[in-house]
């Protein structure tokens, strides 16, 4: 076999095994084909939308627990619990905190959540609270959709959104559900595909695992003082 037909070979088969394998796999991390296929808060803001992200994890801590660190989501609270070295790369400035701080604990319909500091990207790396159900779910849209979704119209960008379902008395499914934009083009697909999507995967995993460790390392926390 020519060395060019050996490469053709190994590169076919990468690209099989990303596109059937890999890709199917980190799209939805440790969520199940019910996980996948349910309707989640916050799917109805955004029906058209080009693709859904699914991610899951069980928590072995009651809901209120997991709620607790949710709710403090944000550049300007507690982070994102992933690698802040890496978003702080790319200039959010962000920062993780460990702790549960009351002044963070409360979310409202309308706030906004931050995803870098106000004065990078022209404050543009932000998104809406636009669901707030304690306990149960927070669901994050773009401030364009967000104004649609005001006057009863149906969003067209990404919502993010986070469930919590109780599976007892001391254990909690968080499901995480990116969906994304309906009219994308065509390079805004490739982005996606290439870059977007693994990356989304790598901190969104980190993320999810973070708030397990941090929520069983606390199922009865106590709030202090920030």
């Amino acid at each position: 076999m020519h060395a060019a037909a050996v490469v053709i070979t190994i590169v076919a088969a990468l690209i099989f095994s990303y596109l059937y394998v890999i890709r199917p796999w980190h799209l939805h991390w440790g969520a199940s084909h019910l996980d996948r296929i349910a309707a989640l808060p916050g799917d109805a803001l955004s029906p058209f939308s080009s693709a859904a992200v699914t991610h899951a994890v069980n928590i072995d801590a009651p809901a209120e627990a997991v709620w607790r660190w949710v709710v403090q989501i944000g550049q300007d609270r507690a982070g994102f619990y992933s690698y802040s070295f890496l978003e702080s790369l790319v200039g959010c400035e962000m920062r993780n905190a460990f702790r549960i701080v009351p002044e963070w604990q409360q979310r409202a319909i309308g706030d906004t959540v931050r995803f870098a500091a106000p004065k990078r990207f022209g404050g543009r790396a932000r998104m809406i609270a636009a669901v707030v159900e304690p306990m149960h779910s927070l669901v994050l849209a773009t401030p364009s959709d967000w104004e649609l979704i005001r006057t009863g119209k149906e969003g067209l960008d990404t919502t993010w959104a986070f469930v919590l379902q109780r599976k007892g008395a001391n254990t909690t499914r968080l499901i995480a559900r990116l969906r994304s934009a309906a009219n994308v083009t065509l390079w805004e697909r490739i982005a996606n595909f290439l870059f977007w999507e693994p990356a989304h995967f790598i901190m969104e995993r980190k993320m999810l695992l973070t708030m397990k460790k941090l929520a069983e390392a606390n199922p009865q926390v106590t709030l202090s003082a920030a």
